[in-house]
């Protein structure tokens, strides 16, 4: 048994808030016929069962609470984000308020564990020893996808075998693709499992008008806030370093932006700015080398840079250069396995069109080495592994220096670098958080006693006091459109990408150029959750911006 520090044990009584339409007897309102967000004809034939779904509101009802017998499975899919086991804590309690005698079963190291009949009874005394706290430890987590029907087919017999009638995936934008393909499959073949998604990412790029936000952002964002407050800290004491620090966004800038407005460094970059704007890297370079040359002309040599992890993939060239990599190598992987490990990139350059082959030799050898070889699971480009402060921070000391021979800049420049990555994972959720996810995973249980299959728990009003959120569900089709990915057209669900005319961007474009200029620094240290409200339990900037 681990030892318990002092904040786990006193973190352990926390009673999350729930919305005033989860606390009793409650109704189900269905709202307006939805369809998906483009591509409505391609996605309907795709998903004839489930979609064209209403949106649903429960409200609360006079009487007492509806019984229901049923179990439940629950997988916990992808990157781990702050308040998973909430989440299950939630999905648990509202199982057993619809019938004690209820059982969840989690299956184990996410999707993975479905498929290979991996699982554990999620029983009371498990779920007390992870109620309020970070990571996704209770069952672990998994990137196995399920989109073939052996796989549906091998999961249906352990849920027959279980009498699971609910299957209740956690994940992001993926993984509620996966849940929404599977809840077709299991309705079309009358299998009479129900499939319920929760919206998980840290990176804030799952939502839309029903899905205020991702669970697991408000943490992070505040995690790493406080490590960008306490390197600013350092920054305006030692004054002799410019610190390029890269921020967790793969596809989108929302924790860079966050971060920025919660602390106010001298430059963020935000990659869908740079993509609209249509940059190069030598753009970039020279943006934030003014910047530098600009302060160490009034003598202050030291400042901080903010730098999505998802940068590349926003320049367009090199946007262009990575979809026909990822065309290449889907078309010719058999061929590319047996080529030499010497050759690869040779062979590469051989399949690219003239103007990529150009832009990919440009490149620093670590960088097309990253962009050509390295993957992840679903053929992506495992841009966490492209050092781009690193790159950034180098190429502007390079034309900072050609500068100095031109008599353009006479200041000193010398660097650290930092990647706020994993740190924000597994934090111990926020008071928000630890509300929200609670609150989600109890609305999941409502959504399964409603019947409902093909839905992602929605929680709304998210900026007002917990027991004014309003409850409900989404039909998951609703957010889909076709991408390709690994060279075919696939039904996916739409990132949610940074609003150039949304309120935080335009809040953090209204203050820039006085923050690269001066020292504006914000230091907003740990996460509270202990203390007044407005400290404990404040959601993010980005949301009350939103919602202002």
């Amino acid at each position: 048994m681990s030892t318990k520090s002092a904040l786990q044990i006193a973190r352990a009584a926390y009673q999350p808030k729930l919305p005033q339409a989860l606390r009793g007897a409650l109704k189900t309102v269905e709202g307006a016929p939805t369809q998906s967000v483009a591509d409505q004809e391609e996605v309907k034939k795709l998903f004839p069962n489930t979609y064209g779904m209403p949106y649903l509101k429960f409200e609360p009802a006079d009487g007492a609470p509806a019984k229901k017998s049923i179990n439940a499975g629950v997988i916990l899919s992808g990157g781990q984000a702050p308040g998973g086991h909430n989440v299950i804590a939630g999905l648990f309690d509202g199982l057993k308020k619809l019938d004690p005698a209820n059982k969840l079963y989690g299956f184990i190291l996410g999707p993975g564990g479905l498929v290979d009949h991996n699982y554990m009874e999620l029983t009371a005394d498990i779920i007390d020893e992870y109620r309020n706290t970070g990571g996704f430890d209770i069952i672990g987590s998994g990137r196995t996808k399920l989109e073939k029907k052996d796989q549906f087919d091998k999961g249906l017999e352990i849920l027959k075998e279980l009498d699971i009638k609910a299957l209740v995936i956690i994940g992001g934008d993926d993984s509620n693709t996966n849940a929404c393909v599977l809840a077709e499959y299991y309705k079309a073949i009358g299998a009479g499992v129900q499939v319920i998604g929760c919206p998980k990412t840290i990176d804030g790029d799952l939502k839309n008008s029903e899905i205020e936000t991702s669970f697991g952002f408000d943490t992070a964002t505040k995690v790493y806030s406080e490590i960008i407050g306490n390197i600013e800290r350092d920054c305006n004491s030692a004054r002799k370093y410019w610190h390029f620090i890269k921020l967790m966004g793969r596809s989108a800038s929302h924790v860079t932006l966050e971060c920025a407005l919660q602390t106010q460094p001298n430059i963020t970059l935000i990659g869908e700015e740079v993509e609209a704007k249509n940059q190069t890297l030598d753009d970039i370079v020279t943006y934030i080398a003014q910047a530098v040359a600009d302060r160490a002309s009034r003598g202050l040599n030291f400042g901080t840079v903010l730098v999505p992890e998802g940068l590349i993939e926003f320049i367009p060239a090199i946007k262009k250069l990575i979809a026909e990599l990822n065309d290449v190598l889907a078309a010719n992987q058999a061929e590319f396995d047996n080529v030499a490990a010497d050759q690869k990139i040779q062979y590469i350059v051989g399949k690219l069109s003239a103007a990529n082959a150009a832009i990919f030799k440009s490149l620093p050898e670590s960088v097309s080495r990253q962009l050509a070889l390295e993957r992840d699971p679903h053929g992506n480009v495992q841009v966490s592994l492209i050092e781009t402060e690193q790159l950034l921070a180098d190429m502007v000391g390079a034309k900072l220096a050609a500068w100095k021979k031109e008599g353009k800049y006479q200041g000193k420049y010398a660097t650290q670098h930092h990647f706020c990555g994993y740190e924000g994972r597994c934090a111990a959720p926020s008071n928000f958080d630890a509300d929200y996810c609670y609150s989600l995973g109890y609305n999941a249980s409502m959504l399964i006693a409603a019947g409902k299959t093909g839905y992602m728990s929605s929680i709304k009003n998210t900026v007002a006091p917990a027991d004014q959120w309003i409850a409900g569900g989404i039909p998951i089709t609703m957010m889909m459109n076709m991408e390709k990915r690994n060279g075919e057209m696939k039904p996916v669900i739409r990132k949610a990408l940074v609003e150039l005319d949304g309120a935080p961007f335009k809040e953090f474009a209204k203050h820039r150029d006085e923050w690269a200029r001066e020292t504006c620094f914000v230091y907003p240290g740990p996460i509270q959750y202990f203390g007044p409200t407005e400290v404990c339990d404040q959601p993010t900037k980005t949301l009350k911006l939103e919602h202002k």
